[in-house]
């Protein structure tokens, strides 16, 4: 298994020598037909239905012609410079760092296939008890971190905008999330807007201001996607519905007999499996037909919202200057994949 840190990813470009590092990620000498056989898969540490198809090898065993590399990465802004680098066909990440990867300058060549959840108090601004901090307001003049462009950011800074602070005066310090854990465990830091599972050991001794799912309720909302290279979908679209068709089941399972998930998910964080089912239920999770409703997805001949709140999104990051430009609605509408419903 390879892990990838946004910092490593970047200096993809700053030196030629790390390109090879990226050889076992389906980038080098390959012939075409061994690329084509190759499906390279970025996930994240956090409790979701991928970790089931991953941990049962759901892929392998419908695909066996194909090689899968899962490889494991720290935030959304990584795997959009691993994407860039050409070094990704799918990728599990936040809505945030996909409308920002959709915008200019990245315009990461990838599509938006699937919605894998609503985030909900999986991802949430956390306080350490013995700083005197009772509510948002006070954050003023504090150190606070998130990993930068993450829907995590996004919901910091939605969360200082609702309360009326300004986020100048808010120290916000851009960390991934081990190394927030460890600044935490040194007290470098007054609090944190980030996901589980670091955000469990955060809480151990600190105190939850505000989390994704008050967010959402308040218009505010983030979203979990699976996104896939352009290329890859025109390549391999049998492949791309047995994604679908496997994190569909997956999703599903989750809702109706979640234990055997988390017990895969445990396997994989090497948490308990009460930790994992805990994460799992602190999300909402759409089958597939469900994310063709108009609040999501729509169809072909009705689009949904979607577009409009990822348009909303890169609204958000222009504001912060994490974009140069807003595309119009219509590059948000292109960039979607609606979801075929799971195939038998």
């Amino acid at each position: 298994m390879h892990r990838f840190s946004r910092r490593a990813a970047l200096g993809l470009f700053g030196a030629a020598a790390a390109v090879p590092a990226l050889s076992a990620c389906g980038v080098g000498g390959e012939s075409e037909e061994e690329k084509a056989r190759k499906v390279r898969i970025a996930y994240q540490n956090f409790a979701d239905s991928t970790l089931l198809v991953k941990e049962q090898r759901t892929l392998e065993q419908r695909f066996p012609e194909h090689e899968f590399q899962w490889t494991a990465f720290d935030s959304g802004a990584s795997i959009n410079t691993a994407f860039l680098s050409g070094a990704l066909d799918i990728a599990v990440i936040g809505s945030s760092p996909a409308a920002q990867a959709l915008s200019p300058p990245l315009a990461v060549p990838y599509q938006v296939i699937q919605l894998l959840n609503v985030i909900g108090s999986s991802e949430a601004l956390v306080v350490r008890g013995d700083r005197g901090i009772r509510a948002i307001p006070d954050l003023t003049g504090r150190k606070v971190a998130a990993p930068f462009s993450s829907t995590a950011h996004y919901s910091l800074l939605a969360a200082l905008r609702q309360h009326g602070v300004d986020p100048g005066g808010v120290d916000i310090v851009d960390l991934e999330p081990q190394n927030i854990q460890a600044a935490w465990e040194r007290g470098d830091l007054d609090g944190a807007y980030l996901w589980t599972p670091t955000l469990t050991a955060l809480r151990r001794n600190g105190t939850v201001l505000v989390d994704s799912a008050q967010l959402a309720a308040a218009g505010e909302p983030t979203l979990t996607f699976a996104v896939a290279a352009r290329e890859f979908l025109d390549r391999s679209p049998d492949v791309a519905q047995g994604w679908l068709d496997a994190t569909d089941a997956a999703i599903r399972q989750i809702r109706t007999d979640p234990r055997p998930v988390a017990e895969a998910v445990s396997r994989q964080l090497g948490s308990s499996v009460d930790d994992a089912l805990g994460q799992l239920r602190q999300n909402i999770y759409l089958d597939l037909e469900q994310q063709r409703g108009p609040e999501y997805f729509g169809s072909p001949q009705a689009p949904g919202e979607l577009a409009a709140r990822l348009r909303a999104t890169a609204g958000f990051l222009l504001a912060q200057q994490k974009i140069d430009a807003l595309p119009d609605l219509a590059t948000f509408q292109r960039a979607l994949r609606i979801p075929e419903p799971a195939h038998a």
